[in-house]
């Protein structure tokens, strides 16, 4: 008799455990991609390259690379960060929060870009007193804002113009400021002024690239639980495809090979 209760305890127990097996959650179809604000456009259309071909769905997440950074920090559910520069995708992987050392995936260029018919953007006007505002992105946490910050201090006109510089929390609030005429110029990303919606519009120059440090901008997988860690490897590994660098390079991205 009670052997008997032992087989049926045991036999209750083995099926409790088949029915929870039964039950596991399947792994979502969706990967969350946390971008920085230059790759907003670029980002797009990768992913929508990435989910023809997979039937993955991606979600976006778009801001500056530092806010990400610290959200990733504090444990946000992202799979994936795309980053502006390599330091902060190297500050996750330092935390013991990414899968793989970061990558590079592209080089950025930075322009200086005016929606004003009257300006055409050059170092030289940046220093004109009827130029009353400068728009960049906050250089303590976007790295095309930094990058701003050295092309005015290896031009030797920071000094001159820093009272006039306005800082946008991001490139997409740079942007902001820039494309409704609030700020007569600013710096941005060239991926931007090659996107489709803001192709051709006002007037824009590509800064030498030899006035500030390259832009490699860097990936890193994310740990975290419950992860879709077959779609996002495959997101991270279709990054370095040549579908996706045709993409990249058509916004303005320089190859990273």
């Amino acid at each position: 008799m009670y052997r008997g209760k032992i087989r049926l305890k045991i036999r209750i127990d083995i099926i409790i455990f088949l029915l929870l097996l039964g039950c596991k959650q399947p792994e979502r179809d969706v990967v969350t991609i946390a971008a920085a604000a230059n790759m907003q456009f670029a980002i797009t259309e990768i992913s929508k390259a990435f989910t023809k071909q997979t039937g993955i769905q991606c979600e976006l997440v778009i801001s500056s690379s530092g806010k990400l950074t610290a959200q990733i920090k504090e444990g946000a559910p992202y799979d994936i960060f795309v980053s502006a520069n390599m330091k902060y995708p190297n500050e996750i992987y330092a935390s013991d929060l990414a899968v793989y050392p970061p990558k590079i995936y592209g080089y950025g260029q930075l322009v200086l870009w005016s929606m004003y018919d009257s300006i055409q953007p050059s170092i030289k006007i940046l220093t004109d007193e009827s130029l009353q505002h400068i728009a960049l992105a906050n250089p303590k946490t976007a790295p095309y804002g930094q990058a701003a910050v050295e092309v005015l201090e290896n031009y030797n006109i920071y000094n001159q113009v820093k009272g006039k510089l306005v800082y946008g929390e991001s490139i997409a609030q740079t942007n902001q400021f820039i494309t409704s005429k609030s700020l007569e110029i600013g710096f941005t990303s060239k991926s931007v002024v090659l996107s489709p919606k803001m192709k051709d519009k006002g007037h824009w120059i590509v800064l030498d690239e030899q006035k500030y440090l390259p832009i490699e901008q860097g990936v890193v997988m994310i740990k975290k639980e419950n992860q879709n860690v077959k779609g996002t490897q495959q997101f991270y590994d279709f990054l370095f495809s040549a579908e996706a660098k045709e993409i990249l390079e058509e916004f303005g991205y320089l190859r990273a090979e």
